[in-house]
């Protein structure tokens, strides 16, 4: 049973090379098959763009919290622009977690519908490289991500492209976090309460450092700590779905630190990786079998979507 989080390395899947590639798809495979998470290096975020998107954010959370507030936008339900501390919770918890964020959505090429059924970007007015930089850091994690999902593609026998289309223009989302300085002894909160992840899979940039914890098979919290140039990437529930539970969704949660770091402030970066709206969920006919019977019932991702938005307190019925 895993223990530590495995390293990938996605040069070797785009390589031309097979041996190379098909060692990727073996190791990503595994690790999403026994632990739901895998540490992945030679993603297209450039170390430069890494430190102006930090930076960026910095400047953001870091603005007097009325000209924060006025980005939050009534009525979306979080989609886009600010949501502030505390306000989301865990799935069947109430008490709020401890931070703000922000959501840079989708960015639409050629497709009217879909432009109408997502909210619009915010823009902040204040700062002048925070959209820009909230753009480019979007459309290379999701370029990651897709060669990711044709990886994962091939270890589930499909088409290699079979995600492309559902991903392509997808409800994907970009949530830059600030996990403010802890002031006194939370209650019962903590920094992120133990979750799942709605999505195919979540690209985490920021969990350089103890916090960000995995709960194996065993039901024993494992920390994920990335190297350097490393982005965390985990299984979410709709793939976990799609795939009858044979990859596998990980509850995780990001824990207090340690009484003398509670001055410090926590950034970390999820990309979470949404197909369009009607993309089938349905538990694909190859990953069923008398010993792993259908598990999950036929839904689409937009439904699904919704019900754990409700969930989450975020939107209402």
């Amino acid at each position: 049973m895993m223990s530590a989080i495995p390293s990938v390395n996605l040069e070797d899947f785009i390589s031309n090379d097979k041996t190379r590639k098909e060692k990727f798809i073996r190791e990503i495979g595994s690790a999403f098959e026994n632990i739901g998470f895998v540490a992945l290096s030679g993603h297209f975020l450039s170390e430069k763009l890494v430190e102006d998107l930090y930076s960026e954010i910095k400047k953001f959370f870091n603005l007097p919290q009325e000209v924060k507030d006025k980005y939050e936008i009534p009525g979306i339900g979080g989609q886009r622009g600010y949501t502030s501390f505390g306000k989301e919770h865990a799935k069947g918890k109430k008490e709020g977690d401890l931070k703000e964020f922000w959501h840079f959505g989708q960015y639409v090429e050629n497709n009217p519908k879909l432009e109408k059924e997502y909210p619009a970007n915010v823009e902040v007015q204040e700062l002048d490289n925070f959209n820009a930089t909230g753009k480019e850091t979007y459309k290379m994690l999701e370029k990651t991500a897709k060669f990711v999902l044709r990886a994962l593609a091939l270890h589930l026998n499909l088409e290699e492209t079979y995600f492309d289309n559902y991903i392509k223009n997808g409800n994907s989302i970009l949530r830059p976090i600030h996990y403010p300085p802890i002031q006194q002894e939370p209650k019962n909160a903590v920094r992120a309460a133990a979750h799942g992840d709605i999505n195919l899979i979540t690209l985490l940039m920021g969990a350089q450092g103890k916090g960000l914890q995995v709960k194996n098979h065993n039901g024993e919290w494992v920390d994920a700590i990335a190297q350097p140039a490393e982005l965390m990437i985990n299984v979410g529930d709709m793939l976990s779905r799609l795939t009858n539970n044979k990859l596998k969704s990980t509850i995780h949660q990001v824990v207090n630190p340690p009484k003398e770091l509670w001055g410090t402030s926590r950034y970390s970066v999820p990309f979470f990786m949404h197909p369009i709206s009607e993309m089938p969920l349905n538990c694909l006919e190859n990953c069923i079998d008398k010993d792993h019977p259908k598990q999950f019932e036929d839904i689409t991702a937009g439904e699904f979507l919704h019900e754990r938005l409700i969930d989450l307190g975020l939107i209402t019925k």
